[in-house]
């Protein structure tokens, strides 16, 4: 019998949602691998909807359970049901749904605020030493969950390749270490059982982005 992971989505869709790529090469390697995958979302409204061809919010309302049974194919339950005794490994794609719905990163940087059942998430699968993996800006969430950690966003220097590398700085201003590592590479952090990698924090082939998120599940799965 296979590992069993629990994949927290945040929407559906790069801008307001879970980046859907990631997600799906999250449950590529993970089924890859021989694991059982259990996706969830919180049941909340996002924080706005974002036309996704002109970038622009726009005055529709939708919520985050009911966009993630998209990436899902309806297959998704809500986040308050998680029983973390019932399962081996937490994952959590990235997004601006991570930073705008699961957190409020996208307004408020380090000062964010995580949703409760996030944290509760979250915390639980650490307490329970239990492995968790996180990518494109997913790793946030550790930084203002669990103090002194070690997550990678990628690089640190902002660059063509690296537009988002501020969050890195941001990362260490809250008390974490950064680990520079280029997109096919994962970081693991072993006092944690952390297990990141940059995925579209990077401007990078998407082949690339895959195979980091391969890495990435396959660290998970060797702690879990």
């Amino acid at each position: 019998m296979g590992k069993k992971v629990a994949v927290v989505l945040s929407g559906c869709g790069v801008y307001d949602g879970s980046e859907v790529h990631e997600s799906s090469a999250v449950m590529v390697h993970l089924s890859r691998e021989g694991a059982q995958v259990e996706l969830y979302a919180p049941d909340i409204d996002q924080m706005h909807v974002v036309n996704h061809i002109k970038g622009q919010p726009t005055e529709e309302k939708r919520n985050v359970l009911v966009e993630s049974a998209r990436i899902a194919r309806g297959n998704v339950k809500d986040l308050a049901t998680l029983n973390v005794k019932e399962l081996d490994a937490l994952i959590i794609p990235g997004g601006f749904g991570v930073a705008k719905n699961l957190c409020s990163w996208a307004v408020d940087g380090k000062d964010c605020k995580v949703s409760k059942v996030v944290e509760d998430t979250i915390k639980a699968f650490h307490s329970a030493k239990k492995p968790i993996g996180l990518c494109c800006i997913s790793p946030v969430l550790a930084a203002k969950i669990l103090p002194g950690c070690e997550v990678t966003v990628g690089h640190d220097a902002e660059c063509e390749k690296w537009p988002y590398a501020k969050t890195a700085e941001a990362l260490k201003e809250l008390g974490c270490k950064h680990v520079n590592k280029n997109v096919d590479e994962v970081h693991v952090d072993v006092k944690h059982k952390l297990v990141t990698t940059s995925a579209f924090m990077c401007n990078a082939p998407i082949h690339t982005i895959y195979d980091g998120i391969g890495k990435m599940v396959k660290e998970v799965l060797k702690l879990a």
